[in-house]
């Protein structure tokens, strides 16, 4: 009988990963298909054309607040547990939006989305790490992770325009609710019990509050001063408020007995490594592709429908990288994997760099989002992979929650540096504007790659592994819990961040 569901657990891990793919799959595509919805979202609900940001800000603001306490929650009261409120809260709130009546509604629901997908997004990531196997069964379900999240943000702008023009705005928001209940009714049957706690934890309030609440001003702030100009006394209030918030973090962290994200986490080279990698992965593409928008629309005169053809090829390519990168990533390592991404990503941006003046450069267009796209599902699989597995087991959920707010600041950082360089330009010095913030998004995407070294190489860091081996040295094992051997300059700094 032991044997028999032995069995069954084994056969039903590939559907719980699959479904935990999925639910990260809902998450990003809801950004994508209510991003295109939003002219018909302002014209239903007759939304002022100032007003109307906040359908998009309202989610992002709470989602980036609250993924590190989402990813700490996972990991106090249970992965599974928090897994299926965050998914069953998001599901609720999209039905919710698709019967909103007035502006406050709408915006209120997406208010409580966000909150479902900070619940969700790091509980899901942390499954996954405890649903596959250290090595290259991880590797793999890492790579297929971000493989569909990427083919989330396709679907978005594909499908999201049929349905708006076919069924209206409101479907938009149904297609979640769909997906959420499937989900949610595989889910109940396949994820694993959590499993019982042997200590008390507890969830560190005043930490997730000065967490929260420095994470939600500084994307406001960001998000700000991309709209309005760095300029503007208003742009960096936010910010000063956040650097305070984040000081207070730090000094009650530091303090408290069972903190929310434990300071050593940090310290940890290769955590850090990943983090800053993430936030420089979705820094330089998203700011690149943003304003690759603009300059299609704006400078080539390109019109939407024509323009919405080309930008999915993104996503795809980066569906391809991921699906290419775990077996790169066991060969070369994951700094090697980390360079070659950021590489890639930067022979992309070159190509936006020297787009003309006017015309359609369809080729050059297709060629620079292939090899930024390459280059994100590349990155973006050894970041994920870095980051997860080089924290504590116990602290995994929380190291997610930190990966994912590192990217969401990334994108706000990017566009808010680099949108205002285009702005500022008129005339003729329109292009060259541009320019510049294309290449502004080539110097993140270096400073990247210089991050990337803080992860160790291949031989001293073994990923998802429990053994090292060094060449020309023979193998030596180690305990299961170590996955990182880090190197003698920094052996004893990497101890204390992974807790041994």
């Amino acid at each position: 009988m032991s044997s028999f569901a032995g069995n069954s657990r084994h056969r039903a891990r590939p559907l719980a990963i699959a479904i935990v793919c999925v639910s990260q799959f809902m998450v990003i595509l809801d950004v994508t298909i209510v991003v295109i919805a939003l002219p018909a979202i302002r014209d239903g609900l007759e939304f002022s054309d100032a007003d109307l940001q906040w359908v998009f800000t309202a989610y992002t603001l709470v989602f980036g607040g609250l993924l590190i306490c989402g990813g700490r929650l996972a990991d106090v009261a249970g992965r599974r547990r928090i897994f299926l409120i965050g998914l069953g809260l998001f599901s609720a709130a999209s039905a919710g939006c698709t019967l909103a009546g007035s502006p406050e509604a709408l915006v209120a629901l997406r208010v409580l989305q966000g909150a479902g997908a900070a619940l969700l997004s790091p509980a899901a990531l942390a499954l996954l790490t405890t649903l596959s196997e250290p090595g290259e069964a991880r590797r793999r379900a890492v790579g297929w992770w971000t493989a569909v999240a990427a083919a989330g943000g396709a679907s978005g702008w594909v499908i999201g325009g049929l349905i708006t023009q076919y069924a209206g705005w409101r479907g938009v928001f149904a297609v979640n609710v769909a997906i959420g209940l499937v989900v949610l009714a595989i889910a109940l049957l396949v994820l694993p019990a959590d499993k019982k706690s042997t200590g008390r934890r507890r969830l560190d309030l005043g930490g997730a509050l000065t967490a929260t609440a420095g994470l939600a001003l500084l994307v406001y702030g960001l998000t700000s001063a991309g709209d309005r100009g760095l300029a503007r006394l208003s742009s960096w209030l936010p910010l000063l408020l956040a650097t305070v918030a984040f000081v207070i973090f730090i000094r009650h962290e530091g303090r408290t007995a069972d903190p929310l994200l434990p300071l050593r986490l940090l310290r940890s080279l290769p955590v850090a490594g990943a983090n800053l990698t993430a936030l420089a992965i979705t820094g330089s593409t998203s700011s690149a592709m943003y304003l690759a928008v603009m300059y299609v629309q704006g400078v080539l005169g390109i019109p939407a429908g024509q323009a919405s053809l080309l930008f999915p090829t993104v996503n795809l390519a980066a569906i391809a990288g991921a699906l290419l990168t775990p077996p790169l990533l066991g060969r070369v390592g994951a700094r090697r994997s980390l360079l070659a991404g950021f590489a890639t990503i930067a022979a992309g941006i070159t190509f936006l760099v020297a787009l003309p003046p006017q015309g359609l450069p369809v080729v050059q267009l297709l060629a620079a989002f292939a090899f930024i796209g390459t280059g994100i599902g590349t990155a973006s699989v050894a970041s994920t992979q870095t980051g997860t597995d080089a924290a504590d087991p116990a602290y995994r959920g929380v190291a997610a929650g930190v990966l994912n707010s590192a990217a969401q600041v990334g994108t706000a950082i990017g566009v808010a540096l680099l949108t205002p360089l285009t702005s500022m330009a008129t005339g003729s010095a329109v292009t060259a504007g541009y320019r510049i913030g294309f290449a502004g998004a080539g110097l993140i995407a270096l400073a990247g790659a210089l991050s990337s070294f803080l992860v160790p190489t291949d031989d001293l860091f073994k990923v998802g592994g429990s053994s090292v081996t060094r060449p020309g040295a023979g193998s030596r094992s180690t305990p299961a819990r170590r996955s990182v051997r880090p190197p003698k300059s920094a052996h004893n700094l990497l101890r204390r961040g992974l807790g041994e």
